[in-house]
């Protein structure tokens, strides 16, 4: 079993940037894939970002070259650093964790979830 904690969300304006963090309790989170997802009001919860425990990592296009995943498995972390925030950007986001090797974009590939941070932008 796996608890994953969020934080690290709040209000930006737009251009701004924010850093997630996922901290994860449980056994084995080195062996684990890590995701990002968010889900913004009235709409699908939808991939952002996962990496896996070899440091393999895919981005959604509409986040490449603004947003960075990472993690830290001494620290039991992972991380989203948001640079350029624009108002689509926001929503709530979420921390998963699931086993390598499965479709990262489907929600239904992930075992784990935590509860949400929320992320607001301004203009």
């Amino acid at each position: 079993q796996v608890q994953l904690v969020e934080s690290g969300g709040g209000l930006v304006q737009a251009g701004g940037s924010l850093r997630l963090s996922c901290v994860a309790s449980g056994r084995a989170f080195s062996s684990y894939a890590m995701a990002w997802f968010r889900q913004a009001p009235g709409k699908e919860r939808e991939f952002v970002a996962a990496i896996n425990w070899r440091g393999y990592i895919e981005y959604t296009d509409s986040v490449k070259g603004r947003f960075t995943i990472s993690r830290d498995n001494a620290k039991n972390t992972a991380y989203l650093q948001m640079n350029r925030l624009n108002p689509e950007d926001a929503a709530q986001y979420y921390c998963a964790a699931g086993p390598d090797g499965l479709l990262w974009r489907d929600v239904r590939s992930w075992n784990y979830w935590g509860q949400g941070t929320q992320v607001t932008v301004s203009t």
